[in-house]
């Protein structure tokens, strides 16, 4: 099993944007104040919904959130001590998740964090009176969830809109290097988090700060703390050590740090967004170094070389690549078949996606032989793409693996070596010319060479037992996501529509609708087309190369639209709205983090209307051409008549950027109100003059 000795598990372990990390620095301050929140003490009026006007549009609130950190003496070594108090009111139904509660807590052999003086309560006001009910042990449980993280788990009962709940927790934790880290924001708003720590002078962290909102509250002052264990710690000289029946006590100073934050606002899922932890204001804590009386400094902070070797000499990650024979003979065969180094990746791709299929579990270590999960033809993904790096290896090719994290998991930060950060592997081929070739054999609707929308968050960090083979790698892809349409019309002279539409969808497109096609069955994904049509009546549907990862998903069909006017009267139509977008999904007038499509995007729809005999145009439509600064991005709408009698309409809308910067949301925003707005415009068609 793959133990990574900083690997760290908090309530919530994603770390923020490379670009918004930023050292906490604070000023001396006085000794701090009383705690903000005591346990069993709610304040009458959070019981009633007048304080909660305001928050009409949230599901609940937190009312405070309190943590406090700081280590002791136990046994021979130190503990860390984590407590916790909070108290969230619950506005609505939707709400009421709130009340379920879950704690990681990480355990290694035969150590395990773990969760004492769990209390729990919900108030309720009945007839004027405040009603408690308790948290029962019978409510609280302990699922086994990886084979290094547990959660205990617990619902607060009798819940119901206006209650108050409220719970209590100490996690004692011998893991040094797992310290506490704390989320001031949450999906829903805070009115008060505030963290506390105690860090003895041995003891060196760096900490970090993910938001751009300073602090509202925060302090800092040294401190003394007797640390006592039962035998020596370090040297033990020095800072008023001293040893009595076998105990030892240590004075040692400490850094006592105060953070708060208030009337944070609930952050709201957003489309084109990774997870939304990477945007929470959060602090993060890594253990850098100690350095006990009379000894040396030893820095324990961590480095990618070091990383990369442990990672190669671990059984659950370099040894698996070394254990793929059960394929060889298969392999071998497929080099022979094809001498092009990409050919052969390809091939040898198409094999393991055949042999074993991706479960949905997204680790970067297998922690069982991978001839098991060939047997099973199951896997994770570290499963499936340690067994397709060792069969690569096997085809000689040189392959290496790819620590990446899900778009659903978070960012990475170049700056911290740490595991943690990953939860994915894929591999990357490095061909005669120096080209990487990056693999991936999850999804079978993707052509080789080209990694799936999950895993497309940014970096990911080559291992190699080398310096040039362990590197960061650009993961914005080559591939856009394609979507064509072209639509060609007869209208009559009461208003009726008839004609074809070819539809293709490329690139990441193609994947997506392939996807859902795998998902519903063709009959249902087609009858979804239609659905989205309710205007048109649409027959004779087909759909070409749903199994052919490496050509574009084409999709055919008629539709027909019945008359609706009388003959000699204008008529009034809006093709480029009907088969283009229909809605902005930049809907909040501000933002404030980035908008992350992942990859490039292109849509393009070329509408042919045929008028019907005696008729015209009122007036051509106004050719629009829009670009975002810096070449983001181009939308071209025009209006031709190629021939008397017809009407070409194009739009064609460019996204060149795979992520785009808050600042430019406005905008991005302001750039897709025009493009409906342009795309909704109408045609009048009337009769020509003496007709």
């Amino acid at each position: 099993m793959l133990l990574c000795y900083l690997q760290r598990v908090a309530l919530m372990t994603l770390l923020a944007l490379g670009g918004l990390w930023r050292p906490v620095r604070a000023q001396t301050a006085a000794k701090f104040p009383a705690d903000p929140i005591k346990f069993g003490q709610v304040e009458a009026q959070d019981l009633t919904a007048a304080p909660f006007v305001a928050d009409s549009a949230a599901a609940a609130v937190v009312l405070c959130d309190y943590g406090r950190s700081q280590m002791k003496g136990h046994g021979s070594g130190l503990q860390v001590i984590f407590e916790r108090i909070t108290r969230i009111k619950i506005l609505k139904k939707a709400g009421f998740d709130e009340a379920s509660v879950e704690i990681p807590l990480y355990h290694r052999e035969e150590n395990s964090e773990k969760v004492s003086n769990l209390r729990g309560l919900t108030y309720n006001l009945v007839n004027g009176k405040v009603e408690k009910t308790r948290l029962e042990t019978s409510g609280v449980f302990l699922e086994k969830r990886t084979p290094t993280v547990n959660v205990q788990k617990f619902t607060l009962p009798n819940v119901r809109e206006g209650s108050v709940v409220e719970f209590a927790y100490t996690l004692t934790s011998d893991y040094l290097f797992n310290f506490q880290d704390w989320t001031f924001q949450r999906a829903i708003p805070v009115r008060w988090s505030e963290y506390r720590v105690s860090i003895p002078g041995f003891y060196r962290y760096n900490i970090n700060y993910q938001t751009s909102r300073p602090f509202d509250v925060q302090e800092v002052h040294v401190g003394q703390t007797t640390l006592t264990v039962d035998n020596k710690v370090g040297d033990g000289g020095g800072l008023g050590a001293g040893m009595t029946n076998g105990i030892l006590s240590i004075s040692a100073p400490t850094e006592e740090h105060r953070w708060v934050l208030q009337n944070l606002p609930g952050l709201r899922p957003e489309p084109y967004m990774t997870t939304l932890a990477d945007y929470a204001a959060r602090l993060d804590f890594e253990l850098a170094g100690e350095q006990w009386p009379n000894e040396p400094y030893r820095d324990l902070a961590g480095t990618w070389p070091k990383i990369n070797a442990r990672l190669l000499a671990d059984e659950d990650f370099g040894g698996r690549m070394s254990h793929t024979g059960f394929l060889k003979d298969q392999v071998l065969a497929l080099a022979a078949q094809h001498p092009d180094p990409a050919a052969r990746a390809a091939a040898v791709r198409a094999l393991v996606l055949n042999s074993v299929r991706y479960d949905g579990t997204n680790r970067y270590f297998a922690p069982e032989p991978l001839r098991k999960a060939y047997d099973a033809h199951r896997g994770s993904a570290a499963d499936v793409n340690l067994l397709l790096v060792g069969a690569l290896r096997d085809a000689g090719l040189v392959a290496h693996p790819l620590l990446l994290s899900t778009r659903d998991h978070g960012a990475v930060s170049k700056e911290f070596p740490l595991l943690e950060y990953f939860n994915y592997v894929a591999a990357v081929v490095t061909l005669p010319d120096g080209h990487d070739l990056l693999l991936d054999a999850t999804n079978p609707h993707l052509p080789s060479g080209v990694l799936p929308d999950y895993c497309l968050n940014r970096v990911g960090r080559l291992v190699g037992p080398t310096p040039a083979t362990s590197r960061w790698l650009d993961l914005t892809p080559t591939q856009r996501r394609v979507h064509y349409q072209q639509v060609s019309l007869t209208l009559d002279a009461q208003g009726g529509l008839s004609g074809k539409v070819h539809t293709e969808h490329g690139g990441y497109a193609a994947a997506e609708e392939r996807s859902h096609v795998a998902e519903l069955g063709e009959k249902k994904y087609l009858a979804a087309v239609v659905q989205h049509h309710e205007a048109l009546t649409l027959s004779k549907l087909s759909l070409a190369h749903s199994n052919d990862p490496d050509k574009p998903l084409a999709l055919d069909y008629e539709v027909h639209q019945p008359e609706e006017g009388a003959p000699g009267s204008a008529l009034h139509l809006s093709p480029l709205r009907e088969f283009g977008n229909t809605l902005n999904p930049f809907r909040h007038e501000t933002r404030s983090f980035a908008v992350d499509f992942g990859m490039a995007q292109e849509e393009t729809l070329v509408v042919n209307l045929a008028l019907p005999a005696g008729y015209e145009l009122a007036a051509l439509p106004t050719a629009v051409v829009m670009e975002l600064p810096g070449n983001g991005g181009r939308y071209v709408c025009s209006a031709a008549t190629p021939t008397p009698g017809t009407v070409t309409l194009t739009s064609r809308l460019s996204l060149n950027q795979a992520v785009y910067p808050a600042a430019q949301y406005p905008q991005l925003r302001e750039f897709y109100r025009r493009l409906l707005e342009k795309q909704a415009e109408q045609l009048v068609v009337q009769k020509k003059a003496g007709s």
